[in-house]
């Protein structure tokens, strides 16, 4: 089934979780290691890296409700996409935990239950992140109709 919201001819919401999902790993990399170091501008490299993380992933998730719409109802591809989204949403919430408990200490340094938090949303985007390979790779979301090895660029359609 191809994907309803296209740039160039490729998914948009396939283009955009890499952003999010770099941006928060990359915030819990940074907690890490402010942890080990104890130097506060990594606290603040986490701190904006997962704002950043949760407004991507929010803009990914538009793009995501558009082509999971055009699924149709009763199939496995529906449901899998359910269960994405969902623990998706999850995810954010629990992101948006940890930005909301390290927004009032100095410096933005992360709490254990800040970072937990963001450790517990960032397991859960793995499991999701397997459920859209489910959806892209296995039931065949996002793929377009014209798929072949030597299919031509997508920039070269219509000409």
């Amino acid at each position: 089934m191809e994907a309803k919201a296209k740039l160039f001819g490729h998914p948009v919401h396939q283009m955009m979780v890499a952003l999010p999902l770099g941006l928060l790993i990359g915030a819990w990399i940074a907690d890490v290691a402010f942890f080990a170091t104890g130097k506060a501008v990594l606290a603040g490299v986490a701190y904006w890296n997962t704002i950043g993380g949760i407004v991507t992933g929010l803009f990914a998730a538009v793009f995501g409700l558009i082509d999971w719409i055009a699924v149709p109802i009763g199939t496995r591809a529906k449901r899998v996409g359910m269960w994405h989204a969902g623990l998706n949403v999850l995810m954010l919430s629990l992101f948006t935990g940890s930005l909301l408990i390290r927004h009032f200490v100095p410096t933005h340094t992360p709490t254990f239950a800040a970072f937990l938090s963001a450790t517990v949303g960032l397991a859960i985007s793995t499991v999701s992140g397997w459920l859209g390979g489910e959806l892209v790779n296995r039931l065949g979301i996002g793929i377009s109709s014209k798929v072949d090895l030597d299919a031509p660029s997508s920039l070269s359609e219509g000409r």
